[in-house]
C-alpha cells in the first residue's frame, strides 16, 4: 500500500504532494514499483498536528480522487480519513474503495462502511482488548491494523508490535504501517529522512509475524523486502 499525501504538513516532508499532476505521476510510479493499493490522505494525523477542517479535507480530496479515478480507474484505492462524512462523500461520488480510519472507528463510521460495503481498516491503537468485541463488526470486511504510532510512546509501540501474532487468529488481512515513524527515528536518534533502513527491518519483522499489507512511503524498497522474505520463507 503506497502512501499518497495531498497535505502540506505530513510528518515526512518528501511524502507531501502539491498538485494533481504530481499526484498522478507519483501514483503511476508507485504502481510501477510494486504497489497494489494507493492510500490517499488529505488530513495529517501526525502527533501534535492541527487537523484540517472537514471542508478543507474534502477540498483536497475531491480533485485528487477525481484525478486518480480518471488516470487509473481499475486501481484499488484506499482513503485515509477518520471522518464518516468524508468517507460517505467519497464512496458516493467515486465508488468502491477501502476506508482507512486511524481513529479506531465509531458507530457512524461503521454504518457508512456497512451501507457502501467498503472494506474497512480497523486501527486498534494498541488496544488488543478491543478484539474481544470483533463479533459486532462481523458483517464488515475488516482489515486489522495494530495502530503503530498512535499508541503513545516508543516503548508502547514496540510492546504492541511484539503482540502482532495475536491478530492472526481472526483470519483477516493484517496491515502494518511503520514507515519512517517515530518508533524508528526517535529510538535511533535520527530523522524520518534517515529511517529507511530501520523501516525495512520492521517490515521484515511484521511479515514474519503475520502482516499481509505494508503501508509504505518507499514502495520499491518495501517490494524488495517482500521479495526477499518470500524467497526465504516460501521459496518464491
Amino acid at each position: 500500500m503506497a502512501i499518497l499525501n495531498v497535505t502540506p504538513d505530513s510528518f515526512y516532508a518528501a511524502s507531501r504532494i502539491g498538485s494533481t499532476d504530481e499526484l498522478v505521476r507519483r501514483a503511476h510510479q508507485a504502481l510501477a514499483d510494486g504497489a497494489a493499493i494507493l492510500d490517499l490522505g488529505a488530513c495529517s494525523t501526525r502527533p501534535n498536528s492541527i487537523p484540517a477542517t472537514e471542508e478543507e479535507e474534502w477540498q483536497r480530496l475531491e480533485p485528487a480522487l477525481d484525478a486518480l479515478r480518471t488516470a487509473m480507474p481499475d486501481t484499488q484505492l484506499s482513503l485515509d480519513t477518520f471522518r464518516p462524512e468524508i468517507a460517505r462523500r467519497a464512496l458516493e461520488q467515486f465508488g468502491s474503495m477501502i476506508i482507512n480510519d486511524v481513529s479506531g472507528g465509531n458507530d457512524e463510521m461503521f454504518d457508512v462502511v456497512r451501507t457502501y460495503r467498503a472494506p474497512y481498516i480497523w486501527t486498534i491503537c494498541g488496544k488488543y482488548e478491543w478484539l474481544n468485541h470483533i463479533d459486532r463488526l462481523a458483517d464488515i470486511d475488516l482489515i486489522l491494523d495494530p495502530g503503530l504510532g498512535f499508541i503513545g510512546g516508543v516503548d508502547n509501540d514496540y510492546a504492541c508490535l511484539r503482540q502482532l501474532d495475536r491478530l492472526r487468529e481472526y483470519g483477516r488481512e493484517i496491515l502494518v504501517g511503520v514507515s519512517r515513524k517515530s518508533m524508528i527515528w526517535k529510538l535511533l536518534g535520527i530523522t524520518p529522512e534517515d529511517s529507511l533502513t530501520g523501516t525495512q527491518v520492521l517490515h521484515l519483522y511484521a511479515l514474519q509475524h503475520g502482516a499481509t499489507i505494508l503501508r509504505v512511503h518507499d514502495v520499491r524498497a518495501a517490494a524488495h523486502t517482500i521479495r526477499l522474505y518470500n524467497k526465504i520463507y516460501n521459496n518464491k
